[in-house]
């Protein structure tokens, strides 16, 4: 007889599964991590395989799987402009093929499964701070379509699978996330700044710096995934999960700079096409289920850069 909560996370080995993986782990969960490995990495969870309770399948979500489990938590997809836009087609087919086959090993093994959505389906906001129930500005046939409309494609098949087929569908909508396991060649903001300032390149602000970001910790955001998970059957969301405080990526820059003792100068790019100019969650309905960020920025970034001291940038980035 199977005692323990059988759990399978999608994207496993990724930044934010790999964080999930521990924290259930240790809450005393069976966890299946099911990774392809094109942005996850192996010692991301290599530490885990001695646990009895761990286990990675080295698959991709674009085919089926077969497997019996209570939970599934569907991470898989690249979550950064550089690797989405790598293979755009292989990204939608991901999160569209990939929410196919999720929900419907949910259907079939009465799974509970919960979607990683993204505040990318509100596009570049007309709306400030967006609510969920804004319905977005997303530009369908833009170099980060694949990524937005992917995603809101996702949505529209938990739902349908909720209405249609009865299942148990939790949806959060994720904003700028960072800490320990992120990828350092990533292109996001968080990541080239700490390893610009690291190895003392010119840190690069694109546009003038002015547009803002709302930056959550990791642990806050893990902890917002499990808060969502353990809301009664009918509660599906969305959920907005994000830390509210905002900052001008010049601030932020600012801020690394001086954390890391950097004598890296700022430089200024012109702005990719798409990119919002300001992103910042309403988490009001994240608070009445009890969940808000409580790590401050600086506390967040001085673990961050500890983390990637750790690793060898030189090598990373030859």
């Amino acid at each position: 007889m199977h005692l323990l909560k059988r759990v399978l996370i999608t994207g496993g080995a990724g930044f934010l599964g790999a964080h999930l993986c521990e924290r259930l782990l240790a809450d005393g969960c069976d966890v299946i991590c099911v990774d392809n490995f094109f942005t996850g990495t192996k010692s991301n969870v290599t530490h885990l395989l001695g646990n009895p309770n761990f286990e990675i399948i080295r698959h991709d979500v674009t085919f089926p799987l077969y497997l019996e489990i209570d939970e599934i938590y569907n991470l898989a997809c690249p979550a950064s402009p550089i690797h989405y836009q790598h293979d755009p087609v292989q990204t939608t087919k991901t999160s569209v093929h990939g929410a196919i086959n999720m929900l419907g090993l949910a259907k079939r093994t009465g799974a509970k499964i919960f979607q990683a959505s993204t505040s990318e389906v509100y596009g570049d906001p007309q709306v400030h701070p967006q609510p969920e129930s804004y319905v977005g500005s997303v530009n369908p046939i833009g170099p980060r379509s694949c990524y937005d409309e992917g995603k809101r494609c996702a949505e529209t098949l938990f739902f349908d699978y909720k209405r249609q087929h009865s299942v148990n569908i939790k949806v959060a909508r994720i904003f700028n996330t960072y800490g320990p396991k992120m990828h350092p060649n990533d292109g996001r903001v968080v990541s080239n700044f700490i390893t610009q300032a690291l190895l003392g390149n010119p840190i690069t602000i694109y546009g003038d710096g002015s547009q803002t970001r709302s930056f959550c910790y990791v642990d806050d955001m893990i902890e917002g995934f499990l808060t969502l998970m353990a809301t009664p059957d009918g509660f599906t969301g969305p959920v907005n999960l994000g830390n509210p405080v905002e900052f001008t990526i010049r601030e932020l820059a600012e801020k690394v700079i001086e954390l890391t003792g950097s004598k890296s100068e700022l430089i200024y790019k012109p702005l990719p096409g798409d990119d919002p100019k300001q992103r910042k969650p309403d988490i009001s309905l994240a608070k009445e289920l009890g969940w808000e960020p409580t790590i401050q920025l600086e506390k967040g970034l001085v673990s961050t850069i500890e983390y990637f001291k750790t690793l060898d940038l030189e090598a990373i980035f030859k």
